[in-house]
């Protein structure tokens, strides 16, 4: 998962602005207590970050690949 593809899912699943406020506001224990934003600036995959928002969102799993994907993409490389 790319970071443009992390706020599409973000924004798919949640909405424009919610999307915006829980990236930027949303604490997220599994992430060391960071937001999204933190946990991303500091060097985390989107892939990691849009999974443990998922989860601390209470998203259905068959949610968690964004953006209405069926199967999970792999990651692109660095």
């Amino acid at each position: 998962m790319t970071l443009s593809e992390f706020f599409l899912a973000v924004t798919d699943e949640f909405g424009e602005s919610q999307g915006r406020a829980l990236v930027r506001d949303l604490v997220i224990d599994a992430l060391g207590h960071q937001s999204a934003r933190e946990a991303l600036e500091a060097g985390e995959t989107p892939k990691k970050v849009w999974f443990e928002l998922c989860a601390a969102m209470q998203v259905p799993e068959n949610r968690w690949h964004g953006a209405g994907l069926p199967q999970p993409k792999a990651d692109t490389p660095a």
